[in-house]
């Protein structure tokens, strides 16, 4: 029994496919996993990003609650001293002699 030379060649040619296949599988297997872990990372420091920016918008919010206090605090103050001020006037006024 005799082989053909014909038939080895594409024999040889199947195995070469097939071989190819599974290269081509292996490789996209091993980028599918890289690109996995590139997406986790970039994922994770986009999370830690915006935690830090979280953690700042809070901050912001403590300090402008803080000031809008300190504000309506100096605007009881102001308004007491301008009623202590137009009662002083008033007084200044009796106690003075009148121009003319």
């Amino acid at each position: 029994m005799t082989v053909e030379l014909g038939t080895l060649i594409s024999i040889g040619s199947a195995l070469i496919a097939i071989l190819s296949v599974i290269i081509a599988y292996l490789t996209y297997q091993s980028k599918k996993t890289n690109l996995t872990k590139s997406d986790t990372k970039e994922n994770a420091e986009v999370k830690a990003g915006l935690d830090y920016i979280r953690k700042g918008v809070d901050d912001i919010r403590i300090d402008l609650k803080a000031n809008e206090k300190q504000i309506n605090h100096l605007s009881e103050r102001v308004t007491r001293v301008e009623e202590s001020s137009k009662q002083a006037h008033k007084r200044i006024d009796k106690i003075s002699p009148e121009k003319g």
